[in-house]
């Protein structure tokens, strides 16, 4: 065997220890949505980050705004250290009801989340070569599009085409091609693919 061909074997060898995410089988083809995930509904869960207003009808000295604690939490008055996160906010102003009742007699809590964040099982995560890489909050019915116009689409480096989303599916991780170029400068809306709780979205760098 020539040296040149030796040469470009190690080349390879070390390109796929360094880089073993691209030899992990490849990526799948999006997959087509059934009848009943096109109207799956979407309840949203509160997450660290967020700002809840607590209503406490007839007691407004125990009713305030307060945030999501980065442990989950909330604490009001009368109540302190109450989990919060991954809850609905009917759930939530359930707990604070019960939590509330050992001080005021029957109370009526109403809790209206006033800032988005989610918990960052639910949050939708763009990495790479986008405008401005970030975590987003996702919302029902969110597609591809709707992130892209969030970071403010992809930098003249990015292989938009060879993007991909790692989806966690059943407990495992799968990956699904996307194709950003064909739907941002062809509009190709059939690249417009719906988005799911917890999905990345991984936008590569070009070589060329």
């Amino acid at each position: 065997m020539n040296a040149p061909h030796i040469s470009a074997m190690k080349w390879l060898a070390c390109f796929a220890i360094v880089f073993p995410i691209l030899f992990l089988g490849g990526c799948k083809t999006y997959p087509a949505l059934t009848p009943d995930e096109k109207h799956l509904a979407h309840d949203y869960l509160i997450g660290p980050g967020d700002n809840v207003d607590i209503i406490v009808w007839r007691n407004p000295e125990v009713s305030m705004t307060v945030p999501v604690r980065p442990d989950g939490k909330i604490t009001t008055p009368l109540v302190e250290d109450l989990p919060a996160s991954g809850k609905t906010s009917t759930q939530l102003a359930r707990d604070i009801e019960e939590a509330l009742s050992k001080y005021i007699q029957q109370p009526v809590v109403t809790v209206v989340v006033t800032q988005f964040v989610g918990p960052y099982t639910e949050q939708i995560r763009v990495i790479g070569e986008a405008a401005r890489p970030q975590a987003l909050p996702y919302r029902e019915e969110m597609t591809l599009m709707d992130v892209l116009i969030a970071v403010g689409g992809i930098t003249e480096f990015a292989a938009g085409n060879k993007a991909r989303i790692i989806r966690s599916v059943d407990g495992k991780q799968q990956q699904f091609s996307v194709r950003l170029n064909d739907l941002i400068r062809d509009g190709d809306i059939s690249a417009n693919v719906p988005m799911r709780q917890g999905d990345v979205l991984v936008i590569p760098e070009s070589w060329f």
